[in-house]
Order: structure tokens, then C-alpha cells, then sequence
């Protein structure tokens, strides 16, 4: 790539202000003082340092972080009114990086944040049937006719019923919690689904993805990235 793509990519300035780095010798590529912004240089080879720091040591193609997202954070890149799921991801290599999916602005859970397009593609790809398990609260008891309904499909008001589904009860100091795990990402499809069996969603939390689980020690807002194990489970 471009030596100023890269220093772009670094988040060090605008165009203007990295041509004016390298032109006035900040930048050295190989122990060279680098002159040329079109320099070509290669961050995985090439050792970079930017008045004084390697920028190169820490640097990665790819970058993949694991997000409990919090309610009231918009699963986008940039919006005008909320605060974003990127706004919470403060690396200093944030360039490029996407949530894959979304999660609605008052969900919370499992997000993951990335600059890697094949392996969003992959895990959003209808046909991959990557599965998404919920962690739901309801307003109303859910019986066992509603988790049948739940997992053999419901007009959810789209032209196709939803693909069958796992659902089941879980326990929880006394509270019943229901557990949904899909394999689509239709609009509001947790909360559209459980009003299709007369009952309201109180509270949605998204726990796996995958093969990948939420991290219990995130907090809500919190980030890290991820595992070489964690990654090995999403690909």
C-alpha cells in the first residue's frame, strides 16, 4: 500500500497533514528517512516509525474485537443523532472498522467489530445459517405450545415463515428466562417473533454468535479483541 494510506490508516491525520510529515522527515521506512507520500511499503515487512514510534509493531490487516454492547448505542458506523458502536472503540486503528450486523438500539450482548469483509460476509450470509442465541426476558409466561411455535416458525408479517428455531427455559434465581436461537437477522425478528405468540419482549440480550459466547467479564460497553482461539471459532 501507499506509505500515506498507511499512516492514514493509523488514524495520524488528514491527507494534507501526512504529506507534511513526510515531507518534513518525520517518517522513516527501514531506517530511511521516507520522502515520498506514494512510497510503497509493505507494514508486515517494512519496519515504519513515525516521530519515534514503530508503527509497525503492533500492526495488524485485520483487526477483530468482541463488544457487549450496551442499550442506547446504535449498531452503525456513524449516525447524527445516537452515539455508535464505534464511538465506544478507541484503538488507534479503527479505520474501516464495522459492526457485523446489528443489534437494536435497545439490545444488548455479543457484538462483534471488525475490518475483515469475507468473514462478515460469511457470518451474516443467509446461507451459512450462523446460529444467534437470545437471552429473553418476557412480559408473560412462555408455555411449552409457545416454544413449539417459536421453533417450527411464525408469520412474523414477511412473506416467509421464520426458519425453525430452538427455544427453551432456563432458570435463573427463580426467574424464568427464555432462550432463542436463530439462524436469520430479519428486522426486530426476537420481537417480532415473541408478538406472534401474544407476549412482549422486556429485555433481549445476544450471548453467542456461533460458536463464539459472550465474554461474562465484558461489561456492558466494554471491548477487547479477540483470541486467536475465539477467531479460529468464527472462521
Amino acid at each position: 500500500m501507499r506509505l500515506d494510506k498507511f499512516l492514514g490508516d493509523c488514524s495520524l491525520g488528514t491527507r494534507k497533514q501526512l504529506k507534511e510529515y513526510i515531507k518534513n522527515g518525520m517518517v522513516t521506512v527501514d531506517g530511511a528517512v521516507a520522502n515520498k507520500p506514494e512510497m510503497p511499503v509493505d507494514p508486515e515487512k517494512n519496519e515504519i516509525i513515525f516521530a519515534g514510534e514503530n508503527l509497525t509493531r503492533d500492526y495488524k490487516k485485520y483487526r477483530y474485537y468482541i463488544l457487549n454492547k450496551p442499550q442506547g448505542v446504535v449498531s452503525a458506523t456513524r449516525d447524527n443523532h445516537d452515539k455508535t458502536v464505534l464511538d465506544l472503540i478507541d484503538t488507534g486503528y479503527d479505520k474501516d472498522l464495522a459492526p457485523v450486523g446489528r443489534l437494536d438500539k435497545d439490545t444488548e450482548g455479543l457484538l462483534i467489530i471488525t475490518n475483515d469483509g469475507k468473514l462478515s460476509h460469511r457470518l451474516l450470509s443467509p446461507k451459512k445459517h450462523v446460529e444467534k442465541e437470545y437471552e429473553v426476558h418476557t412480559k408473560k409466561h412462555v408455555s411449552d405450545e409457545d416454544l413449539r411455535k417459536l421453533e417450527n416458525g411464525l408469520d412474523i408479517g414477511d412473506e416467509e415463515l421464520t426458519l425453525p428455531a430452538k427455544a427453551f427455559i432456563e432458570n435463573q434465581d427463580g426467574t424464568e428466562i427464555l432462550h432463542l436461537i436463530i439462524h436469520e437477522g430479519r428486522f426486530h425478528q426476537v420481537k417480532r417473533m415473541l408478538e406472534a405468540i401474544g407476549n412482549e419482549v422486556t429485555f433481549l440480550k445476544r450471548i453467542r454468535m456461533g460458536q463464539l459466547v459472550l465474554d461474562s467479564a465484558l461489561l456492558p460497553g466494554e471491548y477487547r479483541e479477540l483470541t486467536n482461539d475465539e477467531l479460529n471459532l468464527l472462521k
